[in-house]
This record gives C-alpha cells, sequence and structure tokens, in this order.
C-alpha cells in the first residue's frame, strides 16, 4: 500500500518533467534502491531521483541477475513509483523479449506503473548475445515511437552493453551510442567504462546526456566524473551489496565467536522512521 503522502500528490507527468529537467541542468546523482524501503531511505535523504538495479531486484527474490520475470519486473516498479515522489528509472533489460514487438508492448505495460524513464540494452537476456547493429538500433527506434505517444516526457535510456559482456570495443560502442541518439534516445549509458579519460572520450563523442556507471571507476570522484562529461552518476547494484557484507559479517560473528558486537553498528529506529516519513 503507497503511503498517502507520497506519491499520490505528485502526478506520473510531473515526475517526468522533473527527470526531464534534471537531465538538462547540474549534472546529478542517481543511486539504485533494491526495495521499497531503500528508496524511501534514498528519497529521505535528498536524492533527486532513483533507478532501480536488475541484480538487486533479483537478489531480493533469492536469484541472480537475469532471472527475474517481466511481471516480477512490473510490479517491483509499481511499488517503487507508488512509494516515492520522486522519478524513478527502470532497468527494463532488453525489454523482456527478442521480439521487438513484444519488447514494445511490454514497455507500454512498464510506463503504465507510473515510472518516469526506463533503460533498454542492447543485449539479449536470453540468448545471452549482443543484439546485431541493425536490429539494436531498430529495438530502440520502435520504443522512441511508443515514447513520442505519450503525453508526458518519457525519458528512454540506451545502453550499449558491449563492454561489460567482454566485448573491450570503443568504437563499437560510440558508433552503437550515436546510432541510438540518431534513433531518439533521450539518454545514452555505456556500462563498463572503467577509466575518466574513456568516460571522457565517450562524452566528447555524443550529443545526449549521459549515465556512467560509477563502480567502475570507484577511485574517481563525483566532481571528476561530471568533467568528464557524465550528465548521470548511478552505482549498479553496489548499494545493495555494500549492505549485504555487514550481514555477512554478523552471521559469521554469532556462529563462530557467539556474540553480539555488531550490534553496536545499527541504525536508528528513529533516524530511519524520520528518512521514511
Amino acid at each position: 500500500m503507497s503511503n498517502p503522502s507520497t506519491s499520490q500528490s505528485v502526478s506520473q507527468k510531473d515526475k517526468c518533467l522533473q527527470f526531464s529537467l534534471l537531465h538538462r541542468e547540474e549534472p546529478f546523482l542517481i543511486p539504485n534502491p533494491w526495495d521499497t524501503g531503500s528508496a524511501r531511505i534514498l528519497q529521505g535523504l535528498g536524492f533527486k531521483a532513483l533507478a532501480t538495479t536488475s541484480s538487486g531486484l533479483a537478489y531480493t527474490l533469492g536469484r541472480n541477475d537475469g532471472e527475474v520475470t517481466l511481471e516480477e519486473k512490473l510490479a517491483h516498479c509499481a511499488a517503487l513509483a507508488a512509494n516515492t515522489d520522486i522519478p524513478i528509472n527502470a532497468d527494463f533489460e532488453d525489454g523482456f523479449s527478442d521480439k521487438t514487438q513484444i519488447a514494445v508492448e511490454n514497455v507500454h505495460r512498464l510506463i503504465e506503473t507510473g515510472v518516469a524513464g526506463c533503460s533498454i540494452e542492447d543485449f539479449d537476456r536470453d540468448k545471452k548475445v549482443l543484439y546485431e547493429f541493425e536490429r539494436a538500433v531498430e529495438r530502440i527506434q520502435a520504443v522512441v515511437e511508443v515514447v513520442a505517444s505519450l503525453d508526458m516526457p518519457f525519458q528512454l535510456t540506451a545502453r550499449a552493453e558491449n563492454l561489460l559482456r567482454g566485448k573491450n570495443d570503443i568504437d563499437d560502442t560510440i558508433k552503437r551510442l550515436q546510432a541510438y541518439s540518431a534513433a531518439g534516445a533521450n539518454v545514452l549509458y555505456a556500462p563498463g567504462i572503467n577509466s575518466l579519460e574513456q568516460l571522457k572520450l565517450v562524452t566528447g563523442e555524443v550529443d545526449k546526456p549521459f549515465n556512467v556507471l560509477a563502480p567502475f571507476l570507484a577511485t574517481a570522484s563525483v566532481s571528476e566524473m561530471m568533467e568528464a562529461g557524465a550528465q548521470r552518476i548511478s552505482v549498479g547494484g553496489a548499494l545493495n551489496w555494500v549492505t549485504v557484507n555487514p550481514l555477512i559479517q554478523a552471521g559469521r560473528e554469532m556462529l563462530e565467536n557467539g556474540t553480539f558486537n555488531w550490534m553496536g553498528s545499527m541504525a536508528s529506529g528513529a533516524e530511519i522512521n524520520k528518512l521514511m516519513s
């Protein structure tokens, strides 16, 4: 059940407008919650937008990344959108189908969840291969047509996955991003960029706001990434995994030492309630 003080006061169209403006103003951080509670905490801390994480959602279901079903993804996105006031960008993988028309229908369903944007990647989640260039561009064009038919500025992010999927070809990355931009994508994204020099090279060759995945540039600061051309900085599943480590350590302490020293680092219930209210 959504909190009456949250999204019921902010329409999906308003969230889309907010999200669109963020991409035209100062560069911003867009952290990735893995469930409704973490989304509410991050909103309470003051972030202006959030993005889902496919690996984080899979973790909450006891699965590996890529094993979440379409229905589970849609339910997750609906819950996050209904319980927050700020824009949510959905990691929608490849649209959950290698058939373009079905992927388009799935995007229609995703929009109905209330999110303000989504990313579509050029990696076949079932066959575990990159889509061929022409087909990948056609798929983005088809989703662009869906977005263009809306009465709100829903933000479509096109992801070039090759660097993340073992094809270390920066020229191909740039070629794909440029084609996705020409097809009408609002935002571009190439997870796997691992240096500020590489980031600057890519952003210098594209003409749309660019999202960078921070864990691959963990030693760089936010300001350095922004100076290298990033408009939007996300963290993927990193926040989820950094919360899992204390769970592992606490479990081991109880089993091996029979102690509860880990309780000294617990978050305050009062602070959590304040951030989530």
